[in-house]
């Protein structure tokens, strides 16, 4: 490991303990928080998530958390229902700038929710999550408030697969930390590069592009790097991270995205393909089956005029 970031680890890498939450609210002062979970199909854990958030951050003893907004990008089942019963404002996906017609993707609900949300620091949670802790949010939140220095912090935890610690993040340990080590090695200390829970200040998030699928947590991090240097880069610990796991070839094409994300970065080329087979077994044996894998991202927030509007008005 390159020497400055065995020096960024020992300076950059906290525990969610290491702040306590009335430290991080007295370093709030007049900084305000939004809080964005991008949901899709995920009633089963959303209520609980903000459940959490409203009566450990939002309280008037603990007022952490300014704005609490979930995006719900499509769902069929009942997750904004569920989402606002528990108290989340809920915003359609489709409904956030609608002269550009959305895509699917996880990267294209983050990128919207910057122009429904006002915090001056943007905490993004996953839906997904199962017993879910305040610490993933006022953990991840403090180094923002405390520290002017620091601009974007992900959360590391450990993720168990089933009953087996530690097995979980297979795309992290296959692709994404491969590809940061050889090409990004500024970037090897972090635990947890796609991990889904991180913060930013806003004025990051609005000059950062932002990859409409998969990739937008490995295009986020190295774009931030280039954009505000290693230092002011931070990670905390947050204990154990439980979610629905992907089947195998959903991951396989969550790992092209990523792929072809660093890859952009890398050359700012053309794929040769942008696509990707996999096999199922059918009746007549394996089956190919082709999906497109993403190829567009969106500009920076701050070039897109009806956001610049708003800031004005």
């Amino acid at each position: 490991m390159l020497e400055d970031v065995e020096r960024w680890l020992k300076a950059r890498s906290w525990s969610a303990a290491d702040r306590t939450l009335g430290q991080v609210l007295a370093a709030k002062r007049g900084t305000t928080v939004s809080v964005v979970l991008p949901a899709l199909n995920e009633e089963a854990t959303v209520g609980d998530i903000v459940t959490v958030i409203r009566r450990e951050l939002m309280s008037p003893a603990v007022p952490l958390v300014d704005e609490l907004v979930v995006i719900d990008s499509g769902s069929t089942d009942r997750t904004a229902e569920v989402a606002a019963a528990a108290g989340a404002r809920v915003v359609a996906r489709d409904a956030i700038l609608p002269r550009i017609p959305a895509v699917p993707g996880k990267g294209e609900v983050l990128w919207r929710s910057l122009m429904v949300t006002g915090g001056d620091v943007v905490c993004f949670v996953d839906a997904d999550l199962k017993e879910f802790s305040a610490d993933f949010v006022s953990g991840i939140v403090g180094p923002l408030l405390t520290d002017p220095d620091v601009d974007f912090v992900k959360a590391m935890y450990d993720r168990p697969f089933g009953d087996t610690p530690g097995q979980g993040g297979r795309v992290t340990e296959l692709v994404a930390r491969p590809l940061l080590n050889l090409h990004w090695p500024m970037l090897a200390g972090f635990v947890q590069p796609l991990g889904g829970e991180y913060a930013a200040r806003r004025s990051l998030l609005e000059r950062l592009p932002f990859p409409v699928g998969y990739g937008v947590e490995l295009g986020l991090l190295v774009d931030a790097l280039h954009t505000v240097g290693l230092d002011a880069l931070a990670q905390v610990d947050v204990g154990v991270r439980r979610h629905r796991h992907q089947d195998g070839q959903a991951l396989g094409r969550m790992a092209a995205a990523i792929y072809r994300t660093a890859q952009l970065r890398l050359s700012r080329g053309h794929l040769v393909r942008p696509v990707l087979t996999q096999f199922e077994r059918g009746e007549d044996g394996f089956e190919p089956r082709t999906y497109p894998v993403d190829t567009e991202e969106r500009p920076p927030m701050a070039e897109i005029a009806e956001y610049a509007r708003r800031r004005v008005a």
